[in-house]
């Protein structure tokens, strides 16, 4: 049997049923229905966390909001990034948790000076995409030295360079301590990896330093099930991550594939918890395998990463920088974890567009991700100076906002306020999408603010705007 969510009723007959109100929600089953959709986090409940008598109910609740797949946290010096804690094996049975996490690898044989380029270019690297800001997340380290000394070197030096979790690759259990021993909180690493040869060294080192750790057992998934046993039950580590071994050539990728699919589909339907942990991929590897063009091989590693990541990965491994690989994998994750029960929407809020200033005008729009980025990307083009002040709809687009009472004079007087609009203009002048004209009189009356209805495409803003935001047109529209 799959995995089943808990009803809302069998977790409001464990919370305390004070309603008290301390969560943010009117009553204890309000909550209850937001933790059921993984809107909520049990400690968001201050009685659950503060009663010590409570504490057997908190984690009764916890076991059973647990996903089957475990969620494993890794730490930067500033940035955390979390792996796994999947519920479903599919998409639309609910939706994906914790986008896979991208990693770039740094060799401890480069020079200080291309490392530092390589870590300035993942820490930079973003791109903006229907008003989501799109990174990489981790860099992976590697002992091609198999020097403890070098090794210890190297990953100070990234420490003291960057932000991002550490992953620590090698399989010689010396080295990672010496990389283990330069590190200090708040990091909290990942150990790449434990095989058949060192897995006791290694499982020892990860729960002496309270890090994670990487099994890898490149095809053979009785070895992995094997070795993810004795680590979890005989030395007591929980933090695991898996890889199954990353294949290409003839019958490499059809074996990769299903190597990932299996244990995914044994974590989720048949609940085995021996493989009930996040997914590791190194397409990194083509490097090794391949002996052509650099191109060719770069195009191979986008081409695995991209699967892997559709297949279940919670983390990848790669090498190249290059944007053309990069962005194909940023958008297809944000892509496949958007929540499909919800629009995709931006926060709301008062946006720049060029420079404006006191005199500029002001651009209403809705939170839909799409229309977001699509109003933005055409009064840039238009080379306007403006306001943009963007409508929590609750993720939708304009006409069906407007037809759905999501976008009222209500909320736009909110917005107003939240953001201190009539601060940082001297007028009062609203102008409103085409699609809305029927709101223009419902705006007006809610903020008394004058509210001009302009072109219902956005491509027409910035013709618009050079024959309406002009001195003379300003005298008659506020007299």
């Amino acid at each position: 049997m799959p995995w089943q969510p808990p009803s809302p009723i069998q977790i409001f007959q464990l919370l305390p049923k004070t309603n008290c109100g301390k969560c943010g929600e009117p009553n204890c089953m309000a909550f209850a229905v937001k933790l059921v959709n993984f809107e909520a986090t049990l400690e968001a409940c201050p009685p659950l966390i503060e009663d010590l008598k409570l504490r057997p109910i908190f984690e009764k609740l916890k076991s059973l909001l647990a996903p089957p797949v475990r969620e494993i946290e890794l730490r930067g010096s500033k940035k955390i990034v979390k792996i796994g804690g999947k519920y479903v094996l599919y998409r639309h049975e609910l939706r994906y948790m914790n986008p896979t996490a991208i990693a770039i690898d740094i060799d401890d044989s480069m020079d200080r000076e291309n490392i530092l380029k390589r870590i300035e270019i993942v820490e930079k690297f973003e791109y903006d995409y229907v008003g989501q800001k799109l990174k990489l997340d981790a860099i992976a380290i590697r002992s091609s030295s198999n020097d403890p000394k070098q090794f210890a070197r190297i990953v100070q030096f990234v420490a003291e360079n960057s932000v991002l979790p550490i992953i620590l690759c090698s399989l010689n259990p010396a080295v990672i301590e010496a990389g283990l021993n330069v590190l200090t909180p708040p990091h909290k690493p990942l150990l790449y990896a434990a095989t058949k040869d060192n897995w006791r060294e290694m499982a020892e080192l990860a729960k002496r330093f309270e890090a994670p750790l990487s099994i890898a057992s490149p095809g053979n998934l009785d070895m992995l099930v094997s070795l993810s046993k004795t680590i979890t039950e005989d030395i007591g580590l929980q933090d695991v991550v898996l890889d199954p071994g990353c294949f290409i050539g003839p019958g490499g990728l059809s074996y990769t594939l299903k190597a990932y699919s299996w244990i995914r589909y044994k974590a989720i339907y048949d609940l085995w918890r021996y493989v009930g942990y996040p997914l590791i991929a190194t397409p990194i590897a083509v490097w090794n395998y391949l002996k052509s063009d650099i191109t060719e091989i770069m195009w191979w590693e986008a081409i695995m990463a991209l699967t892997l990541m559709t297949r279940y990965a919670d983390l990848l491994i790669l090498h190249s920088l290059e944007g053309w690989t990069l962005l194909p994998l940023v958008m297809w994750r944000f892509q496949l974890y958007t929540d499909p029960r919800k629009p995709v929407a931006v926060p709301p809020g008062l946006r720049e567009i060029g420079k404006p200033d006191e005199n500029s005008p002001v651009l209403v729009t809705t939170n839909y991700a799409l229309t977001y980025s699509i109003v933005s990307s055409d009064a840039e083009k238009s080379k306007v100076n403006a306001w943009l002040l963007v409508i929590d709809t609750e993720g939708l687009a304009v006409d069906v906002s407007v037809a759905g009472r999501k976008l009222t004079g209500e909320k736009v007087r909110e917005a107003i306020k939240s953001s201190n609009l009539e601060q940082k203009v001297k007028h009062r002048i609203l102008i409103l999408p085409g699609k809305a004209a029927r709101m223009q009189g419902d705006i007006e009356d809610a903020t008394g603010w004058k509210v001009v209805v302009g072109p219902a495409e956005s491509s027409e803003i910035g013709k618009f705007l050079e024959k309406i935001w002009l001195p003379e047109k300003l005298k008659e529209l506020t007299a």
